[in-house]
């Protein structure tokens, strides 16, 4: 049984540790409130517009965008969001072993020198190196701290990728933020629009047959909205990564908080009772020298 001593250090040690993670909590439980806000502000207006417009694209109304044309796919990017920190629980570990079976199928299917990776967050950008790829510029900020000009300048390198046919697919890779305890491994097509989803939710193009007024033109408004929304959705897609990042490692941090409670809990039962035995064995000592 270990010494009265080595449990009392055990005991600081852990609530040492208990002070930190509870600390860690309490920051990540109000970084979680602020990026949950922001989106659930977002959310809503960018599924509710990628909604309107991907139906007003399926709609019979002859309007043509290079975002919607389906091509053979000889190169593909993959953009994946993942944190700068660790101390998130499964966060980044679950990203990253769903892009490395990602890479490994696209690989056997285009080749590696067909994939272009962009990697948003340092933990994700590393393991993109550690895999063998070439991150395709350095999103660290952005992903510490989701700003919009950062997610509109990436987003429009990919639009522009796109249209000039350097890439003909591009894959968004995510946690989802679901609730506080509950993130969602999302893997989702980003280009081209894929206009399958929303028929099928539809019950087909003639699901839905909205009256729209246009002005100036179905193609104009085509052409100055898209943009818009593509970009919107690298942001949005940005702020959903963030949210469940902190909600990812508010659970960490309070699991870790409630195990050093409960083996602070254990520690001091043990010191309890080591104590007691010491105190009974010498008392068991002074009665059998005096009886002696």
């Amino acid at each position: 049984m270990a010494s009265l001593k080595e449990i009392k250090g055990r005991i600081n040690s852990i609530n040492g540790t208990l002070k930190i993670t509870s600390a860690m909590k309490m920051v990540a439980s109000s970084k979680l409130h602020k990026a949950q806000e922001a989106i659930e502000n977002m959310l809503p207006y960018e599924r509710r517009l990628h909604h309107m417009l991907t139906n007003f694209l399926s709609t019979e109304l002859s309007v043509e965008s290079p975002f919607i044309v389906n091509r053979d796919v000889t190169k593909i990017a993959i953009v994946v969001f993942a944190s700068n920190s660790s101390l998130c629980g499964g966060f980044n570990s679950n990203v990253i072993r769903h892009l490395q079976e990602l890479l490994d199928k696209y690989t056997h299917d285009y080749g590696k020198d067909n994939i272009l990776v962009y990697p948003v967050g340092r933990k994700v950008a590393d393991a993109v190196k550690k895999l063998g790829f070439t991150p395709m510029g350095d999103y660290v900020h952005m992903s510490g701290k989701p700003n919009y000009q950062e997610a509109a300048d990436l987003a429009a390198e990919l639009m522009d990728r796109f249209v000039k046919g350097e890439i003909q697919k591009v894959d968004l890779l995510y946690n989802h933020f679901k609730s506080t305890s509950t993130q969602i491994l999302t893997h989702e097509t980003y280009l081209p629009i894929d206009l399958s989803k929303e028929e099928s939710a539809e019950g087909g193009k003639g699901g839905m047959e909205a009256d729209y007024i246009i002005e100036p033109s179905a193609q104009k408004v085509m052409q100055e909205l898209l943009p818009k929304v593509l970009r919107m959705k690298i942001y949005t897609v940005l702020l959903d990564s963030n949210a469940a990042e902190h909600a990812a490692r508010t659970m960490a941090m309070q699991i870790a908080t409630d195990n050093a409670n409960d083996l602070i809990q254990e520690l001091t039962l043990l010191y309890n009772k080591s104590r007691q035995q010491a105190i009974t064995n010498e008392l068991l000592d002074i009665i059998g020298g005096t009886m002696a």
